[in-house]
């Protein structure tokens, strides 16, 4: 028997735990559980884009076919590693929750032609800040992640939120179905984490969203016509929302939020590493890391999407199993790409009621915003720095949440920053932080490392 932190297949002694194979089936079981768990990433990020920007039923299964082929190219590159691009460590990639409300952002703010610019500046800023970035990971201590993950929090709760009660003023706002299913998707998945152990407890989220779309169908919301009619091979389209236009002044809030997410991917790789018990120096590995992150980006712009990044929730799954072969991801990273191709499931995911999607992202987005608490109770807000600090990022980053068109005087190109509570948010803790224990000689505590990736792995 192999013991839960003995991965099953060779035992060869001079082979490390990463890089053992697997016997076929156990591979593909354990390949389809790490798809599972992140399945409902890209499915809520097509749906999140497709409402906000009124997209029909033929684009929404394009991008959702275009998401999940290159989440699993992006996953085939961190397993195998080639020519320095991917650490060569059991990650999964998947559409990052902050980035996507900013891309989306960008979008509502110019068009999709300046957000897929976005997205391309941004994976090729990736490349050109590698060598420095970790230069500038103390000026993104607790303080400044913690405010960032809260404010990502509360920004996609409000929209998610909106997408189940529909346009204000419209004939169905706020309709008692649409509610009652995101409420009843948010129940079972709550009782699915409670009720669960083990690998169940693990994809609570993911059962969650079925019972919904369960309900759904029985109660005659969801209908499954036009799944198996049309093509069953989906190929992606080049540039699907036109030729992108690159303005660097819009991009600005997708390029500060790659340096921290540079920063959290140091962590992440690094705790990774420990789990699996690779041999030789962790930190070589980060760059390779956050070169597959950059490269399935750019390969994400091209096709539709938002940044594609590293998934936390499949760490999770690492630690939980005692699986730790990066072939295990490597199953998966083909299934993802099998399911890119299958235009059926594409058909299918565009039918799941916008209720339950949206229901199920409140609470995973919630969720973001407990671990930014949770961050932020190790800050010590008796020191007069900090307090602030995270007073000034949260005045900046909710104005323009909580009061949509604050900014609405002010010339376009100042509105797109000025009007991203996220950017905002963060930026101004940066600054603040910075003015307060960098410049000038104080004798306030310092404000603190920065915080490995794995303590936000929720993004």
């Amino acid at each position: 028997m192999c013991t839960p932190h003995e991965p099953l297949g060779s035992r060869d002694s001079r082979v490390e735990p990463v890089d053992q194979k697997l016997p076929l089936p156990s591979m593909l079981l354990y390949g389809v559980q790490h798809v599972l768990v992140m399945a409902a990433a890209p499915i809520t990020a097509v749906f999140l884009v497709g409402q906000a920007m009124g997209f029909g039923n033929d684009v929404m299964v394009a991008l959702m076919s275009a998401t999940f082929l290159v989440c699993g190219f992006g996953t085939l590159l961190q397993s195998f590693g080639p020519f320095g691009i991917g650490a060569r460590l059991p990650f999964v990639q998947v559409p990052g929750g902050a980035p996507l409300v900013i891309f989306l952002t960008i979008a509502q703010a110019t068009d999709l032609q300046t957000a897929t610019g976005a997205v391309i500046l941004t994976g090729v800023f990736y490349f050109l800040a590698l060598p420095f970035f970790t230069k500038v990971l103390r000026f993104f201590p607790p303080i400044v992640i913690g405010t960032m993950l809260l404010l990502v929090a509360i920004n996609l709760v409000r929209i998610f939120g909106g997408l189940i009660t529909g346009q204000e003023g419209s004939p169905d706002f706020a309709n008692l179905t649409s509610i009652a299913l995101a409420l009843a998707t948010m129940t079972a998945i709550v009782l699915c984490a409670r009720l669960f152990t083990g690998v169940l407890q693990r994809i609570a989220v993911m059962l969650g969203l079925l019972i919904g779309a369960t309900l759904a169908a029985v109660f005659g919301v969801m209908e499954f016509d036009g799944v198996l009619t049309g093509p069953v091979v989906a190929l992606p389209s080049l540039f699907p929302f036109g030729l992108p236009k690159f303005d660097l002044f819009a991009s600005l809030p997708l390029i500060i939020f790659s340096v921290v997410s540079m920063t959290e991917a140091t962590g992440q790789t690094l705790a990774t590493a420990e789990i699996v018990e690779k041999h030789g120096d962790a930190r070589a590995l980060v760059p390779r890391n956050i070169r597959a992150d950059a490269l399935g980006s750019l390969l994400g712009g091209c096709f539709g999407t938002s940044l594609i990044i590293t998934s936390g929730e499949n760490i999770g799954i690492v630690r939980a199993t005692g699986v730790r072969s990066r072939y295990v991801t490597v199953a998966a990273g083909l299934i993802l790409v099998l399911l890119g191709l299958f235009a059926p499931l594409g058909r299918l995911a565009s039918l799941l009621p916008t209720a339950v999607v949206a229901g199920t992202a409140v609470i995973v987005f919630a969720i973001i915003g407990v671990m930014g608490i949770n961050i932020l109770r190790r800050v010590d807000f008796d020191e007069h720095g900090n307090m602030f600090t995270l007073a000034s990022a949260l005045a900046m980053g909710l104005l323009p949440i909580l009061v949509p068109g604050f900014y609405s005087a002010f010339p376009e190109h100042l509105q797109i920053l000025l009007g991203n509570g996220l950017a905002m948010g963060t930026l101004t803790a940066v600054l603040v932080n910075l003015l307060f224990h960098h410049l000038g000689r104080r004798n306030d505590a310092p404000a603190g490392a920065a915080l490995p990736r794995q303590e936000i792995k929720g993004k």
